[in-house]
């Protein structure tokens, strides 16, 4: 029996190896220090796969991995049928805003919304009955309503300040973000033994922190 457990770098690889650590999980090897995209650990039979943080989802969900980190926003936005989310991380928090220029009221008709997370702001305004056009982009939502291409973004917040800078105020709250450690259902009832006790860990971890 191994464990594949697959994350991201930046930030949520370096505030989730601290909760691995209480599990007794340590990198052979520092991420940044290597190429190597499958990295061993203290443990022969637990290993790391770093992958794209929208990916993570779609290594567990397929089973390619059996565990993961991920953040809210990428599960909303992604989905997966075939995973389990037993454990709130409490890292990575952010919030998924709209938001728009400062003092400005709404056009009339359907509004443009720029975003990446164009599946979730689907959602979002349809919840509300009203139909949007979405414009999916890849790079700084805060451009587009300072360049006329939309009326509001959808994106995450962390403090706000790039929001400010930019001429632009959060409007309204879609969701609390935060990273969560998922698995997948069929490694859940596999694995359940090694699984479980790995998860009490972590959730200890998360619970002392806040302590």
């Amino acid at each position: 029996m191994s464990l594949t457990i697959a994350l991201s770098k930046g930030r949520i690889l370096q505030d989730t190896m601290p909760l691995l650590r209480a599990a007794g999980i340590e990198l052979s090897e520092q991420p940044e220090q290597t190429r190597k995209l499958i990295l061993a650990t203290n443990h022969p039979d637990i290993r790391i796969v770093i992958v794209r943080a929208t990916d993570v989802p779609a290594y567990v969900n397929n089973g390619a991995a059996d565990l993961g980190v991920a953040g809210k926003d990428v599960l909303l936005e992604y989905g997966a049928d075939n995973i389990y989310e037993p454990v709130d991380l409490q890292i990575a928090r952010c919030r998924l805003m709209v938001a728009g220029r400062i003092d400005e009221s709404l056009p009339k008709g359907r509004l443009r919304i720029a975003t990446k997370f164009e599946h979730i702001t689907r959602r979002w305004y349809a919840s509300r009955g009203e139909q949007v056009d979405i414009i999916k982009l890849y790079g700084s939502m805060e451009l587009a309503p300072l360049m006329g291409l939309s009326d509001r973004i959808v994106d995450v917040v962390d403090t706000g300040k790039t929001l400010q800078e930019n001429g632009l105020e959060p409007k309204e709250l879609i969701e609390h973000i935060s990273a969560r450690m998922i698995v997948n259902r069929t490694s859940m009832r596999r694995f359940h033994a090694s699984i479980q006790p790995l998860l009490e860990q972590v959730q200890a971890a998360v619970l002392s922190r806040r302590m």
